[in-house]
C-alpha cells in the first residue's frame, strides 16, 4: 500500500485551525542558503534537493533498500530567519537566512542518502549538490496552522499565532539552530497562482 503523507500524517501537514502538537524526529535532506527566494539562486537550492529525494524514493520502490517500499514524496520545508533582525513589515528579502529540506521515510539512513547523493551527482551539474546534507531532528512541541494567499500576506497569519502564544503564555523557541519559524508549502509556487497558495506557517513553542 502507498503510504501518502497526505493522509497518514494529516494531522501534522493540513491542520483546519491553529493547532498544538508534539512531533517526533524526523529525518530530513537539507540546504542551506541565503538571499531574496524569489531570485534564481533558490530555485537552484530546491532544483538540487528533489533528485536526491526522488533517487531514494525509486529505490525504495524497486526493493533496494529493503522490502519495496512506495510513498509520496513530501512536500518541501523551509526554516527561516534573516541575518539584519528585519521581521514583518520591514522584513529585507535580501537578508533572509534559510534551511530548505525535503523529509524522507524513517527506514531510510544517512548511509542510503550517501549513496542516493553520488548516484545523482554522477548524473546532474548542480553545484548544490556538493552541499546537501542527511538531517535528523526532533522538533517537539510546536505551534502551526494553515496560511492561505501569497508569502507576503503571511504577517497577518503570523499574528494570530503571536495572539494565541500569549493566550496560551507560550513563547517562540528557535528552530534547528537559530531559524525563527517553519514553512511547508502544500502547494507548488510555480503552478499555483499566489492567492489559491498554501502555506503551513509553524513555531517550535515552549512556556514562558
Amino acid at each position: 500500500m502507498k503510504h501518502e503523507w497526505r493522509k497518514a500524517e494529516k494531522a501534522w501537514y493540513l491542520p483546519k485551525a491553529p493547532t498544538l502538537l508534539t512531533l517526533p524526529a524526523m529525518n530530513f535532506i537539507t540546504l542551506t542558503g541565503t538571499g531574496d527566494p524569489n531570485q534564481p539562486d533558490f530555485g537552484e537550492h530546491v532544483a538540487a534537493l528533489y533528485p536526491v529525494a526522488y533517487q531514494l524514493r525509486m529505490a525504495l520502490k524497486r526493493g533496494e533498500i529493503g522490502e519495496p517500499y512506495v510513498y509520496t514524496v513530501y512536500p518541501l520545508e523551509g526554516v527561516w530567519t534573516t541575518t539584519d533582525g528585519s521581521r514583518g513589515a520591514t522584513l529585507n528579502k535580501a537578508a533572509l537566512s534559510y534551511k530548505i529540506m525535503l523529509r524522507q521515510p524513517d527506514r531510510l539512513t544517512e548511509r542510503d542518502f550517501d549513496r542516493a547523493l553520488a548516484a545523482v551527482q554522477a548524473k546532474k551539474a548542480n553545484p548544490y549538490l556538493a552541499k546537501v546534507t542527511w538531517e535528523t531532528y526532533a522538533e517537539g512541541r510546536v505551534l502551526q496552522t494553515v496560511h492561505h494567499g501569497p508569502f507576503d500576506d503571511e504577517p497577518a497569519t503570523f499574528a494570530k499565532l503571536q495572539t494565541i502564544l500569549t493566550e496560551q503564555q507560550l513563547k517562540v523557541v528557535p528552530i534547528m539552530g537559530d531559524y525563527w519559524h517553519r514553512e511547508i508549502y502544500l502547494t507548488d509556487p510555480r503552478r499555483t497562482a499566489p492567492e489559491k497558495a498554501k502555506t503551513v506557517l509553524r513555531y517550535r513553542v515552549a512556556p514562558k
